[in-house]
């Protein structure tokens, strides 16, 4: 009787259409096999997810990036209008009378509050006053005999320069002293 089961167990050409088809029924390979593919379709949707979040990120940076560079100057507009008003009130004055000192007190005090204004945007005056020249934050303009000063020095200033943190804004245009 071995015999005749292991033949029967044999699948040969001629008797496979006698073999039985079986489906397996939902066992644990198969409900594994399920769990696998929602586990899957679950990271994809959330590989989307991300993705879509990425690309909100860069699209909302480069927009707040674009208006960083278009509207970067608000707060210094914001600070220098009121000069411009005061400057206008002093060219209003300067029609109605004839005391200079006034007028020019009244510059004084524009000049004061822009020096101000700069000040307060961490723009800061280059200083000249006893200095070697340097041509990091100096534009020499012009040469002339130092009297007595040391010759490099900087003897004159024609146009103040300003620096915004660490960057030179404009140099200072300065007369150097020269070597006698």
């Amino acid at each position: 009787m071995d015999e005749e089961a292991t033949m029967q167990d044999e699948t040969t050409p001629e008797n496979i259409d006698d073999v039985p088809i079986t489906k397996p029924e939902h066992s644990e390979a198969t409900g594994g096999h399920d769990d696998l593919e929602h586990r899957l379709n679950d990271a994809e949707e959330r590989v989307l997810r991300a993705q879509a979040e990425i690309e909100n990120v860069r699209k909302r940076g480069r927009r707040e990036y674009e208006d960083l560079l278009r509207y970067g100057e608000m707060n210094l507009l914001r600070d220098i209008l009121p000069v411009l008003d005061n400057i206008e009130r002093a060219v209003d004055a300067s029609e109605q009378t004839t005391d200079i000192e006034t007028l020019r007190e009244g510059f004084r005090m524009t000049a004061k509050q822009i020096e101000k204004i700069l000040e307060n945007h961490n723009c800061k005056l280059i200083e000249t006053d006893d200095a070697v020249f340097d041509p990091t934050v100096h534009e020499a303009i012009s040469q002339q005999p130092g009297n007595g000063t040391t010759p490099g020095s900087v003897i004159a200033v024609t146009s103040r320069g300003y620096v915004l943190h660490d960057r030179v804004v404009r140099p200072a245009q300065v007369i150097v002293a020269a070597n006698e």
